[in-house]
């Protein structure tokens, strides 16, 4: 949970920000992803910064399908007080966090540990995923906890006879809700942000983009963010990068 001094000055609330995290995803095993994360942010009337680093790694549990399919995950993170990545909420993690000005925020360096358990199940077309967060700030701080729920479906389950760009089947709707659940020796959804994203995604051939104006549901969340990512895969990488070495 990112703190405020109480002799930093806050910025003025209508300095937006555009954060992002460049990410590097691999599957090293059929069990195993591992992905690296790069973080910066930057905000209106101040700067733009590095924020730092993540390493996650996601290790399915259960190589066949089964209604409920669990995915234990752990991640390092590596990055400083004006990180505004929002990829997850946890604790008591609200908008204040972000009125720390960057050069005070960003010398409050947090290397944490984060773990999940992922669960997803695939009914009738739908896909449901549920996560339990806990992040646990290495310099002592108590364990805080977080959540996602999410469900998603495309337009079409049957794919289209010629291969086509605008095609429904390469289209996903669903939604998102996720929020904090206080810390350990405080686990509670008062005074906590909550969140509700519907998402958009939409694939052409190796990359996939993907939209979700996000509303906060409490005081303590940010009224409106606008989410938004584009993904690529190289198909093959592995062999590829081994061919040489061969």
């Amino acid at each position: 949970m990112k703190s405020k001094p109480p002799d930093a000055p806050a910025s003025p609330k209508s300095d937006m920000f555009t954060s992002g995290l460049t990410e590097f995803e691999y599957g090293a095993l059929a069990w195993w992803t591992t992905e690296f994360y790069l973080d910066g942010q930057t905000t209106a009337n101040q700067s733009t910064i590095f924020t730092g680093y993540r390493w996650e790694n996601r290790f399915r549990v259960l190589m066949r399908e089964h209604i409920i399919n669990p995915v234990l995950y752990v991640e390092f993170e590596d990055i400083n007080g004006a990180d505004k990545t929002l990829k997850e909420v946890v604790g008591f993690d609200s908008q204040e966090d972000g009125l720390v000005p960057n050069s005070i925020a960003r010398q409050d360096k947090q290397r944490e540990l984060e773990t999940k358990l992922i669960l997803s199940s695939n009914v009738g077309g739908w896909n449901i995923a549920e996560n339990f967060i806990a992040e646990k700030n290495l310099a002592g701080d108590p364990w805080e906890f977080g959540y996602s729920a999410a469900f998603s479906r495309p337009l079409a389950l049957m794919a289209s006879a010629n291969e086509c760009v605008w095609c429904r089947e390469n289209f996903q709707v669903g939604a998102e809700f996720y929020g904090g659940l206080g810390a350990a020796n405080n686990f509670t959804v008062h005074g906590t942000s909550q969140y509700v994203a519907p998402v958009v995604s939409w694939q052409v051939h190796e990359a996939v983009f993907k939209i979700s104006p996000t509303v906060g549901l409490t005081d303590e969340s940010y009224r409106f963010m606008l989410r938004f990512g584009a993904t690529y895969e190289f198909a093959s990488f592995g062999r590829e990068v081994k061919k040489p070495f061969h």
